[in-house]
């Protein structure tokens, strides 16, 4: 059995978590949180505790937050958050998850952190800050592996279009969730063979090596560009045959953004 703790960061009232138009940061996480939540319970095995006030109302003090994880003996601890740079309109934007900064830190961290963070850029579609280290009191007090997300800034005017989409945020709760399924290995409730069936259709598949060599080229020079480079996992997913058709569609959009369908002539 593994034993998820899921915290939704702050408070819905907290001061200074919020977007410059008073949304509260605490919105966002819930959202994001309530989508992991529900995508984690469609995997075999899996006990999940969120240690954060459900309702938002009360912004549960942090040392009681990772004591609650503790005394559960969780396997991983994962805080959502979204950011802020400085409570005014900008153009500055990406996704960032931290780990613990100590070189005592627990690896798996490192490790959990990497499976979750190319999956949130790629399901947000919008720049990637990296993965980055920090002295953060649920990394630090919490006894088990924990990550802590940063899905966007509220204060960008680019991020907080997706933040107020509600399929974006959904897209980011279940790339966290995916994350945490790869790295410890869970199995979908629904049976492997009926998974496979049901799931076919959905998978990328071109119609000739052409496509797919487009494809192909195209992820390369995402990969390549190196303000903003790609996760190297959609390339492989596209050779190994496990790219879906939401992928696809997610990296047409990327290409898009970032110029590489611009015509030239």
């Amino acid at each position: 059995m593994v034993k998820i703790v899921i915290d939704a960061g702050h408070g819905l009232n907290t001061p200074g978590k919020r977007s410059p138009d008073d949304e509260r940061e605490w919105s966002f996480n819930n959202k994001v949180a309530k989508y992991a939540i529900a995508k984690l319970k469609t995997y075999k095995d899996v006990e999940i505790l969120r240690v954060d006030d459900p309702t938002g109302k009360t912004d549960v003090p942090l040392k009681t937050r990772t004591s609650l994880a503790n005394k559960w003996k969780a396997d991983v601890y994962a805080s959502i958050h979204h950011n802020a740079l400085a409570n005014k309109w900008g153009n500055h934007s990406g996704i960032e998850t931290y780990t613990m900064d100590n070189p005592k830190a627990n690896p798996k961290s490192i490790e959990i952190a990497g499976a979750i963070h190319p999956r949130i850029v790629m399901a947000m579609g919008i720049s990637d800050r990296g993965m980055k280290r920090a002295n953060f009191h649920v990394l630090r007090e919490s006894a088990m592996p924990a990550i802590l997300t940063e899905g966007g800034f509220m204060d960008s005017t680019g991020d907080i279009i997706k933040l107020r989409d509600n399929q974006y945020l959904k897209a980011q709760g279940e790339a966290i969730a995916e994350g945490l399924a790869t790295f410890f290995k869970l199995q979908p409730i629904t049976s492997p063979t009926l998974a496979l069936k049901e799931g076919a259709h959905k998978l990328y598949k071109p119609s000739s090596q052409s496509l797919i060599n487009s494809t192909s080229a195209v992820l390369k020079k995402l990969e390549k560009m190196a303000d903003d480079p790609l996760s190297p996992i959609w390339h492989e997913k596209l050779v190994k045959g496990t790219l879906t058709d939401s992928d696809a569609i997610g990296l047409l959009y990327v290409a898009i953004d970032r110029g590489l369908l611009v015509d030239e002539k």
